[in-house]
């Protein structure tokens, strides 16, 4: 059917409407790789009750706006949702989603200006994960889009440079006789792109020696590994880390050290760590920005990447994670004013809270808060609140509940830490 573009939405998706029927109802068809504007003939994929999910056949009015889309692998592979939209573009799209999804999730009308800060969009990823298959040949690469079907690549040009070589040389080896056991691996990449910490994620009951030999060969052919840790198969999102993940098997280094803001932190083999290198202290800056006082609140703190600045402006900081690799590293990071707590958020907020914090600093995975994390926020009303959030959806739930009880939105940032993709990564400093 031919459809006109209407607007992007979260999600990557173009939104388009099919004609009026005799009733006059139309249905909203769901687009991907599109632009506003744009008249496309495409075919029903996938259709629900009121709604639809298509695909393009044919460009038949393409955007003046469109470009060329650098990676081989764009619209194969499930990863990238906007090579082809100018970069400068995708900032303002992703400003107009943001807004867009705080008023139809939560009825915020967002007047402040909203900050944009953008990346390099290329090489910006110091963390990349790809699944492998062994046999019948060794093969890295992502699901292609809507599937678990592998889509074997040989770059990744959204990764960073040493990250990129490595898939390349890796395929080119055929994985260094890569054991049946390993289904997937992360390359982390450290502050100066010199140096990778290996995760390998296996199915259970993977032989261990076999597993060691394998490790033992790679750095050999990959100078730049500096060490391998093996974790038993887990299916998670890339950004949230479970609390217990325990290594099969290392060797070599067990983490690398990452320097942001003239801080070398400890980030281990397993912890989280914000994925776009170029970003970080920029993202650390604002968060932590104008903020002193006596006491300092750091939920979901991770390696402690807040909690460590925050001590410099506080007189004590408690910093809350729930995973046992993070909260191990956070421990080494932060100073002697804070403390790590190793506990997970909602239970730390359910026990009495013996002073008031003068900030709340929050950053929690893509599901956000909930409820039972944003009731207690209230009753614990510190002046100022920072939200980090990765997901528009759960920070317009969250942010509701905030906003009616006295606290307004001082600042909101967008932070660009997924160019070419449709995530959102904003901060909103909240105050009452």
């Amino acid at each position: 059917m031919l459809l006109s573009i209407e607007k992007l939405i979260y999600g990557g998706d173009g939104l388009a409407r099919t004609p009026a029927d005799a009733n006059g109802r139309s249905m909203a068809v769901f687009v991907p790789f599109v632009l506003p504007g744009e008249q496309v003939e495409a075919e029903i994929a996938q259709q629900k009750p009121g709604f639809a999910r298509g695909s393009v056949t044919r460009l038949v009015e393409p955007s003046a706006e469109r470009v060329a889309a650098r990676c081989p692998y764009f619209q194969q592979c499930g990863g990238c949702h906007y090579q082809h939209i100018p970069y400068q573009r995708q900032l303002e799209f992703k400003a107009g989603i943001l807004r867009e999804t705080l008023q139809r999730v939560a009825k915020i009308d967002l007047r402040e200006e909203i900050n944009l800060h953008g990346s390099p969009p290329w090489h910006y990823r110091n963390r990349t994960r790809l699944q492998v298959e062994t046999a019948p040949e060794f093969t890295l690469g992502y699901f292609r889009l809507g599937s678990h079907e592998l889509l074997p690549v040989r770059e990744c040009p959204i990764s960073s440079p040493l990250i990129d070589r490595t898939i390349a040389r890796l395929v080119e080896l055929q994985g260094c006789e890569c054991p049946a056991d390993v289904e997937e691996v992360e390359l982390f990449a450290d502050t100066a792109d010199a140096r990778l910490l290996v995760w390998a994620f296996c199915a259970r009951g993977a032989d261990i020696k076999g597993l060691l030999r394998w490790a033992e060969r790679l750095p050999h052919e990959l100078l730049k590994i500096a060490g391998i840790s093996f974790f038993p198969s887990r299916r998670r999102s890339e950004d949230d880390a479970p609390a217990e993940m325990k290594p099969l098997a290392r060797l070599g280094d067990q983490a690398t050290r990452y320097r942001v803001r003239e801080t070398d932190y400890r980030v281990s083999a397993g912890a989280f760590f914000q994925v776009n290198r170029h970003l970080v202290d920029e993202l650390v800056s604002v968060v932590t920005a104008n903020a002193s006082g006596e006491t300092a609140l750091d939920l979901y703190a991770g390696v402690g990447l807040f909690s460590t600045v925050l001590a410099r402006s506080f007189h004590h900081t408690f910093a809350v994670e729930a995973s046992l690799i993070s909260h191990s590293d956070l421990v080494q990071n932060v100073p002697a004013n804070v403390k790590a707590v190793g506990m997970r958020t909602e239970d730390y907020l359910s026990r009495p809270v013996r002073k008031r914090p003068d900030l709340v600093v929050i950053d929690p995975p893509r599901t956000g808060a909930g409820k039972a994390v944003t009731r207690w926020l209230v009753e614990l009303g510190a002046p100022r609140i920072r939200y980090v959030s990765c997901d528009p959806a759960t920070l317009a739930r969250d942010l509701a509940p905030c906003l009616a009880s006295g606290y307004r939105i001082e600042e909101a940032h967008l932070f660009d830490l997924f160019p070419q993709t449709f995530h959102i990564e904003s901060v909103m400093l909240l105050a009452r």
